[in-house]
């Protein structure tokens, strides 16, 4: 029998809790305990929306949830940008962490920032005219440059879809190499799409990491939103994942 874990799903940008929901309700069902939390700003909380809003912002958002739900053997899942907010969460939490899985997201080395380092340049030369306009969000790209192909899922993605916060991108981030010392990591890219949204640094962190020791890699056949485009799939190799971490607690 697969033993119970605690999945923590986060959401890449633009996104919210709610793009997990078909993953969650069929991880529910096989019995195990699932958080979406909804980064500050984004989603249901994009009334939130501020200039002072940073990665360590949502890496706090993340952490805070693990921390005060007092959860362990967490399987955290990040996609696309939360592969930075998950890199920064094992900073926080590492002992409480079993498994990380990074989605179709980036996969950043210690300071770096999303600007310089994984926006594409058109990207960044906009983020950077913004911010000196004082805006404090970006829109991102539509659900169909998202690679989304359902009629009924672009609308219903659109509909949701908010602001990225600006400061996340000039964040530098911090790593002391927690993230290397978790027990299990994978990273799992998405091949179903040839959309030029998001950039295609993806596939470059796949052949990075596939020759580094300690991390698995997987391909799934989706769209970028792996849980909206392929949530069946993408629950079958959560629940293997749930099944191959070290089980116990790192905690001392």
């Amino acid at each position: 029998m697969t033993q119970r874990r605690n999945f923590v799903l986060v959401h890449g940008a633009c996104h919210g809790g709610w793009c997990w929901s078909r993953v969650r309700n069929q991880l529910q069902h096989h019995g195990h305990r699932v958080f979406t939390p909804t980064l500050t700003g984004l989603g249901e909380r994009s009334h939130l929306l501020s200039a002072d809003i940073t990665l360590d912002t949502h890496i706090s958002d993340v952490a805070n949830l693990i921390l005060w739900e007092d959860l362990d053997d967490v399987v955290l899942v990040g996609h696309s940008y939360a592969g930075w907010v998950i890199s920064g969460v094992a900073e926080r939490v590492f002992p409480r962490l079993a498994s990380l899985v990074f989605l179709d997201a980036g996969v950043p080395e210690d300071g770096q920032t999303l600007l310089t380092d994984q926006a594409q340049p058109r990207v960044a030369e906009r983020i950077r005219a913004l911010w000196k306009a004082g805006v404090a969000g970006i829109p991102g790209p539509s659900a169909a440059e998202y690679g989304i192909v359902d009629a009924i899922d672009q609308v219903w993605v659109d509909s949701k879809l908010t602001d990225q916060p600006i400061g996340v991108y000039l964040s530098q981030i911090a790593l002391s190499g927690a993230r290397e010392r978790v027990p299990r990591k994978t990273y799992v890219l998405a091949i179903g799409y040839k959309s030029a949204a998001p950039n295609q640094q993806f596939g470059g962190v796949r052949d990075r990491l596939a020759g580094t020791p300690g991390w698995v890699v997987r391909e799934i056949e989706s769209s970028h939103d792996i849980m909206i485009d392929a949530s069946a799939e993408l629950v079958e190799f959560l629940l293997m994942e749930a099944s191959t971490a070290n089980p116990g607690s790192n905690r001392k």
